[in-house]
């Protein structure tokens, strides 16, 4: 083999004519190493980095009467359909003003009192309730509230709430709101029947409302419907339950879910929201026909019958929904509109929501 020139055998020469040959300088041949290798490769590449997880809390329990976060039970409630000529004998607000001094006292303390007393009577219904026997609603209340250290809530100077959780059985729990300025009064009795009716069960009443049919959630003050939900969260009442409204009428009727518990305002939302929603129209369609065989009466003890003809169209409603794109969407529909049958009652007067997520 011929040998090499002697200048071509020195490797620093024979460097650069290679180089040279290829048009790059030392400092083309770093920029273009750097240029090629990306800040993922090599033997020192680091893993991309990924954002911290968020952390997740649960929100604190909302007392009575607190104001509603982003995040409380009580933002998932419907759109409001409040008319307030619903409520008929507005209490005078000259007979409501002694109120303001009771907040932060006890709720028994307020209970007690004659002149409360004397006012309850104008929102709270003259009727027989079934509370583990026969009793006044006046007496039920009477056995809940009487002794609960609760304090009374006044929310924005107008709104007074006082409750109790005393009851001796049935795991009996109260709630009493009164509205300041416009002279509206409400109440709620959970409990959980043990006589063949729908249980647990929540039955809302006012003597003020006289509505013969059915009612919805969002019919009622919104700043009812808000309170009513942190006072069921403060008390660890489910989120789901049978639900009645107790008219001045002294007759039972359907207080109807209407909340979509999808809507974006709930916060983080429910876990199974749509699943949740079929279940609420389950419960009112179950209520509705224990209102129906018990006429709709205050006291009613029957254990619930079997529809053989309700059994027959829950069939017939589980075959239609199973085969849809939508089968919760179409088994909230069908209920809905099987209770308005079971009723007697018209199309609700506005759009139902059903949220799709």
């Amino acid at each position: 083999m011929q040998s090499l020139p002697p200048l071509v055998r020195r490797p620093e020469i024979l460097c650069a004519v290679l180089m040279a040959a290829l048009g790059l300088t030392p400092m083309g041949v770093r920029a273009a190493a750097q240029e090629a290798m990306s800040p993922q490769d090599g033997p020192y590449a680091q893993p991309p980095q990924q954002p911290p997880a968020p952390i997740e809390r649960e929100p604190p329990a909302p007392q009575p009467g607190a104001q509603a976060g982003p995040q409380q039970r009580q933002d998932a409630g419907p759109l409001s359909n409040y008319d307030p000529e619903l409520f008929q004998k507005r209490i005078p607000k000259d007979q409501l003003a002694f109120l303001g001094q009771f907040a932060g006292m006890p709720s028994n303390q307020l209970y007690r009192d004659k002149q409360f007393h004397k006012l309850m009577k104008s929102f709270v219904p003259d009727c027989t309730y079934h509370y583990g026997s026969d009793k006044s609603m006046d007496q039920a209340l009477d056995e809940v509230i009487e002794g609960s250290s609760e304090p009374v809530v006044v929310r924005d100077g107008r709104y007074v709430m006082l409750s109790g959780h005393q009851g001796p059985y049935l795991s009996g729990k109260a709630f009493l709101w009164i509205d300041m300025q416009e002279g509206i009064g409400l109440g709620a009795f959970y409990f959980h029947p043990s006589n063949g009716e729908p249980t647990p069960v929540v039955n809302v009443f006012s003597r003020q409302v006289t509505k013969e049919m059915l009612l919805e959630m969002s019919e009622m003050p919104p700043a009812f419907a808000q309170d009513l939900a942190a006072w069921e969260h403060a008390d660890r009442v489910p989120d789901l339950t049978t639900r009645y409204f107790i008219t001045g009428s002294n007759k039972k009727i359907l207080l109807e879910h209407d909340e979509d518990y999808c809507m974006p305002t709930s916060g983080p939302g429910y876990n199974d929201c749509d699943q949740m929603n079929a279940d609420a129209s389950d419960k009112d369609m179950d209520a509705a026909s224990y209102l129906e065989q018990t006429h709709h009466v205050t006291n009613a003890t029957a254990w619930m019958i079997n529809d053989p003809d309700q059994e027959i169209w829950i069939g017939v409603r589980d075959r239609t929904c199973g085969g849809v794109l939508d089968p919760l969407g179409c088994h909230i529909r069908m209920t809905r509109e099987r209770t308005r049958v079971i009723l007697h009652a018209p199309p609700p007067p506005h759009p139902r929501p059903v949220s799709r997520r």
